[in-house]
């Protein structure tokens, strides 16, 4: 059992956590598509995840959970202006005037743009004396080149299922195309703003289900302020039709606060490198669900692009693994020559270059 727990269950569950996504992508285009204020989506998501997280964070934080200050408060409202309101207002825009595959394939730049962010405000250090920092910033460039490809390249559709709507897409949605690939990666650098603003305050407050709490709170609010810039119809606020209820339920409980749990649970067991290498999956789960499921059009360009920004994601995050493994391998000579020191010298030198190897076996 403990094989099992310590080696299948965090690659099992990031897996179904990123076909979720995939398949709530696609949902909540579907519903897009039906004129709703793509702000009242992210509103009701967002406030019923609240809903879902809050009795957890409050059971499961209660006698570690720090005090409130006000200068916590006001991270966490920036970090909420990033993470949720300013981030899924470009990205459901976005989204709206695309489809599910190419919101997914977005998702495969962040690592490349959440480390080009770092380098810029010095979370951050590259080596270019070293493959692994080639490595780093080709992946980099790589997954950018996808996204580009995304943007300017439609390409012609690979089925036949709706004639009528490929041909409104040749004469008027290019346009709207460029304007949502835009908007979605505009979207993704707000998220990843969000990942290095949220690496602050975890150090200040250490409760990860307390501050998504906080967060999705400050995120409905900002959310329905923003809402008023598209519409300040009471009548967007009532929803009637069955897929868009069930589909915000899904989004809320599902998308939204059961999978950031398992994400953050997946974090804690293999680390945010293992976790994030399965992005892909949410392409993947997206395309199929969108074209099988949903029976939309597929694009060359959709499929180009996608397969770039997975080979530019993969090369990024091998390099930076290796990164890592290096620093690892540099760093603890040092550190076993200070216990081999206090030990009185007990061990030669051959016998010390054997057990340097031994820590960084699986």
């Amino acid at each position: 059992m403990g094989y099992i727990d310590g080696k299948w269950v965090p690659l099992i569950m990031i897996t179904v956590i990123n076909m979720i996504n995939g398949m709530v992508q696609a949902l909540i285009k579907k519903v897009l598509d039906g004129g709703i204020n793509h702000m009242v989506i992210a509103t009701y998501r967002l406030g019923i995840s609240t809903l879902f997280l809050l009795p957890i964070a409050y059971f499961w934080e209660r006698k570690t959970r720090p005090k409130l200050t006000a200068s916590v408060s006001l991270q966490h409202f920036v970090s909420a202006l990033f993470g949720a309101s300013l981030m899924q207002y470009c990205y459901l825009l976005g989204l709206s005037y695309t489809n599910a595959t190419i919101g997914s394939a977005f998702w495969g730049t962040m690592p490349a743009i959440t480390f080009i962010m770092a380098l810029i405000f010095r979370y951050d250090k590259l080596n270019m004396k070293t493959k692994a920092g080639y490595g780093v910033v080709l992946g980099s460039m790589i997954s950018l080149a996808g996204a580009l490809t995304l943007t300017l390249y439609q390409g012609i559709p690979l089925s036949n299922s709706q004639e009528h709507a490929t041909i409104l897409n040749i004469h008027q949605g290019h346009e709207n195309w460029f304007k949502g690939c835009f908007l979605l990666f505009t979207g993704v650098a707000f998220f990843s703003s969000w990942m290095l603003i949220q690496n602050k305050i975890n150090s200040s407050y250490p409760c990860p289900y307390s501050s998504t709490v906080i967060l999705s709170v400050f995120g409905t609010l900002q959310c329905a302020l923003l809402s008023l810039i598209k519409s300040r119809n009471v009548e967007d606020w009532i929803l009637r039709d069955k897929l868009t209820i069930i589909t915000i339920i899904i989004a809320g409980v599902v998308g939204q606060g059961m999978c950031t749990v398992g994400t953050s649970w997946c974090i804690k067991q293999r680390g945010p490198v293992f976790t994030s290498a399965f992005g892909p999956v949410i392409l993947m789960s997206a395309t199929l669900f969108d074209f099988l499921i949903l029976h939309r059009m597929l694009y060359l360009g959709s499929i180009i692009g996608s397969v770039v920004v997975v080979v530019g994601l993969y090369l990024f995050l091998w390099s930076k693994s290796k990164q890592v493994v290096d620093s690892k391998i540099v760093k603890l000579p040092t550190s076993t020559v200070e216990e081999a020191k206090e030990e009185e010298d007990h061990t030669n030198v051959n016998k010390l270059g054997r057990v340097l190897v031994i820590p960084m076996t699986p």
